[in-house]
């Protein structure tokens, strides 16, 4: 069994066919038949039925292809970061990235490294929450993720900056003139939510911490992504929360931003399982100095100061 036998067969299965998968390779059809037959031959069964119209995986195939997929991807990021390791000015990069990062950091952040590491290409990969980044960097699909600290995380975690979480009202909001506001003066007020809330204690972050102020959020919409939220938010749906980062992008001056009283902060990192070198490394550098430093967050018991609400 060989790695390109494994490349050969993830091919197949990517296209589910032999014809658009040889061309995609560039071999001959006959030659990749060839090697996935050998493939069969050495774990002992068929891995795919041919069929009259494209190819399925066989039982055997469906339990040897994440396995398969695993060793072709950490084969490729073993070459990426071979390739990187050798200078930052060669090769590609693959990023992981939350949404509400991919949006307000990031553009700044990789037109700067575009116009210092132009050899560099580098993928954007985005995601909803923490656990998603995970599981990618852990496939070996990205090199590195940007976004909340992991838990139990068992490669390298980089703290590279601090966000920030505000609320967001119209501009004609009757809180607009002020610049904070507690959660107890809200309670009356309809909340739109996003579907990248994360969970704290077992509980959406807005209902866990409006339960702590005496309260349940009186939810009027959910969006699937946090500058959707503002948006919803500026035109008065209703109040939701966001990092700050994301308001003026998203909305310009349509929108009142407000500071919780108490405020709500949380880290963000870089998380690889591997310590990063040469471009990775020289990444994670551009990135801590483009983001404001950690400070120091409030206690998440009196404050909620490491947790956020939107990914």
């Amino acid at each position: 069994m060989s790695l390109r036998q494994m490349e050969y067969f993830m091919a197949v299965v990517d296209e589910a066919s032999f014809t658009r998968a040889a061309e995609t390779l560039h071999v001959t059809q006959s030659a990749l038949s060839h090697q996935i037959k050998a493939l069969e031959r050495s774990v002992g069964g068929a891995l795919l039925e041919r069929m009259p119209r494209g190819v399925r995986l066989t039982p055997m195939g469906r339990a040897f292809r994440p396995h398969a997929e695993l060793a072709v991807r950490s084969a490729a990021q073993a070459r990426r970061a071979a390739r990187a390791a050798a200078g930052a000015e060669g090769g590609e990069l693959h990023i992981a990235a939350v949404h509400s990062v991919s949006v307000g950091i990031l553009p700044d952040v990789f037109a700067r490294w575009r116009a210092a590491h132009p050899g560099v290409l580098l993928h954007l990969h985005e995601y909803a929450t923490t656990e998603a980044l995970e599981e990618e960097v852990e496939r070996g699909t990205a090199d590195l993720a940007v976004g909340p600290a992991p838990r139990d995380w068992p490669g390298t975690v980089v703290p590279v900056g601090e966000e920030e979480i505000v609320l967001v009202v119209p501009f004609d909001d009757r809180f607009a003139g002020r610049t904070t506001v507690t959660l107890p003066e809200l309670a009356d007020r309809p909340w739109v939510r996003c579907a990248m809330e994360p969970l704290v204690e077992g509980e959406r972050f807005l209902d866990w911490v409006c339960g702590r102020a005496g309260f349940r959020p009186r939810t009027a919409v959910y969006t699937e992504h946090t500058s959707t939220a503002v948006r919803m938010a500026a035109a008065g749906v209703g109040v939701c929360t966001a990092p700050s980062y994301i308001v003026g992008g998203a909305v310009g001056e349509d929108c009142a931003v407000l500071t919780p009283d108490p405020p709500w902060r949380r880290p963000l990192t870089v998380f690889t399982r591997v310590p990063p070198t040469g471009a990775a490394e020289a990444f994670v550098d551009l990135l801590r100095t483009a983001w404001p430093a950690p400070g120091v967050p409030a206690r998440p018991a009196d404050a909620c100061g490491t947790v956020g609400v939107a990914g």
